[in-house]
């Protein structure tokens, strides 16, 4: 009995040791609390908005990528607009390069036919010529005598030449027929500043004269070209059915040709005397060009559109086709 009431005795101070502990733990938490209550509210850590309990998942009319792939991203779509131009454009210019070597030969006759007429002997001009054949003569060399109108000269203008401005000298040429014979003579180029008869006397020819020259159908107006000014002797362009209703003359137009040398010309542009063109085929022929243009667009858009057709596709959408099959 003496031994066990001596373990009791050492044993009571383990025991009220640790009863005494949830005592003082108690104390500490309140304490703790106290301190805690009496400083002020921190803001949370995390704003982030409470996760909804519902998902889109849920919602029996959501579609996802991988259920409908070519409705989302077009994997599947290949035409387009912008593809039907691209297949429209290589055809298109392909009809143009062909219309252009029908072009090419028409005009390429029609200089032959030009140098031809040119290289034959000078026709002399009947004293009516009918204005509708003029057509068949273009480039025609003819020769006829008259007096020049120099009362009733035009120029049209303004012309360059060699860099410098001037006008195209047009006087009318009356011939042994009458007034009604009479024919429009385009006699050359002067400069700007000899414009006016006054300044060049040596260019009033008179007495009866010869020409020779080339039966023409003379440029048309382009749309940056202004309208004639006839009331104000102002002519832009050789509208000649206008320029002979003003001058009582046949609407015939003639161009008269030269072929002086290099002094002549210098002596002839001093003296204000009017430099006639050469009779040479004065044709431009461009067609060559255009078809080369037109050929190698078509070419170029058709290699274009081969490669838009043929691309691969990307690692993006060849997965998502892959996912289709899921």
């Amino acid at each position: 009995m003496a031994s066990r009431s001596m373990f009791n005795c050492l044993l009571r101070p383990a025991s009220q040791a640790r009863s005494a502990a949830p005592i003082g733990r108690c104390v500490a938490q309140k304490s703790a609390t106290t301190v805690r209550s009496s400083r002020p509210c921190r803001r949370p850590i995390s704003t982030s908005r409470p996760r909804q309990s519902q998902q889109p998942g849920d919602n029996p009319k959501f579609t996802s990528i991988l259920d409908n792939p070519p409705e989302l991203i077009r994997t599947g779509r290949k035409h387009g607009p912008g593809l039907i131009i691209l297949a429209i454009i290589p055809i298109t210019a392909f009809i143009l390069g062909t219309w252009q070597v029908k072009r090419l030969e028409w005009k390429t006759d029609l200089i032959a036919k030009c140098e031809d007429r040119i290289l034959r002997q000078p026709l002399p001009l009947p004293p009516r010529v009918d204005p509708d054949a003029i057509a068949d003569f273009d480039y025609r060399r003819v020769w006829t005598t008259g007096h020049f109108r120099h009362d009733r000269e035009m120029l049209v203008g303004p012309r360059m030449r060699d860099g410098e401005q001037g006008y195209m000298v047009v006087t009318p040429l009356e011939r042994e027929g009458g007034p009604e014979t009479t024919v429009l003579v385009n006699r050359g180029w002067v400069s700007k500043k000899l414009g006016d008869q006054s300044k060049r006397p040596d260019s009033l020819e008179k007495g009866e004269v010869k020409i020779e020259g080339l039966l023409r159908e003379p440029w048309k107006k382009n749309m940056f070209t202004p309208d004639n000014r006839p009331d104000k002797g102002e002519f832009y362009f050789p509208d000649v059915h206008e320029m002979a209703a003003l001058t009582g003359s046949q609407p015939i137009w003639i161009e008269q040709t030269m072929d002086p040398d290099l002094l002549q010309v210098y002596d002839y542009e001093a003296r204000g005397i009017p430099i006639g063109r050469p009779a040479e085929v004065n044709l431009r022929n461009n067609h060559a060009q255009y078809i080369f243009t037109w050929y190698g667009l078509s070419l170029a858009t058709s290699i274009m559109f081969y490669i838009l057709v043929k691309k691969p596709p990307t690692d993006i959408t060849r997965r998502v086709r892959m996912n289709k099959s899921w």
